[in-house]
């Protein structure tokens, strides 16, 4: 059985469209898109979601330990042997706070991707492939649109960013934006519906990659 590592945010933690700041809530393993995905393809999921992670930047707010670049150390140190990794981030990072644009938001994934692709964590693990996804754009709208004042405009450019880099990178690419919207009710997380769609598409992504 393939084991496949989903590394990513809040979207990929499972965490539902937020009424009010601070909220904390989590769908159910049979919405949530790692979940039925992995149930799709008969692989064994590690799930490895944390709301508030970036790629690279450590949060002043949320906590350096929001910095991806670490996380994916240790989630490719704990977990494992895998066979595919998808990384979904760039959501947070597009944050009014941190003032990155999309060149630099698509080099915090570069960076990812070097620690993915490096000798060690391929030896570690026999080798694995990775699956970027590009997360859909987010709206400036709904609870939390203070903190992304902007980030409509650079979450636009990253799609294509993205999708060059995992060229470059020999990496495989799913734009998730061409299948789902983010919710309007707080312009950043994914209803029930959209998380059913991404599974779908993600699961459709990698059988065309094997």
């Amino acid at each position: 059985m393939s084991v496949i590592l989903c590394f990513g945010d809040s979207n990929t933690h499972g965490t539902p469209p937020m009424r009010t700041v601070g909220e904390y809530a989590r769908f159910g393993a049979d919405v949530r898109w790692p979940s039925r995905m992995a149930r799709a393809l008969g692989w064994e999921l590690v799930e490895e979601g944390l709301p508030g992670r970036t790629a690279h930047i450590a949060d002043p707010v949320m906590g350096a330990h929001m910095d991806g670049c670490e996380g994916l150390k240790i989630a490719l140190q704990s977990h494992g042997p895998i066979d595919w990794l998808v990384i979904m981030l760039g959501t947070n990072d597009v944050k009014a706070r941190f003032g990155a644009s999309a060149e630099q938001v698509t080099g915090g994934i570069a960076a990812l991707l070097d620690i993915a692709q490096s000798a060690e964590m391929q030896t570690r693990h026999g080798g694995f492939r990775v699956l970027l996804i590009c997360p859909p754009p987010v709206l400036e709208q709904g609870p939390i649109a203070d903190q992304f004042f902007g980030a409509r405009r650079r979450s636009l450019e990253l799609p294509a960013l993205y999708k060059a880099l995992a060229e470059a990178r020999g990496v495989a690419f799913l734009d998730a934006g061409q299948v789902i919207s983010v919710s309007p009710q707080d312009g950043v997380h994914y209803e029930a519906a959209a998380h059913g769609t991404l599974a779908d598409a993600v699961a459709a992504a990698l059988w065309a990659e094997m």
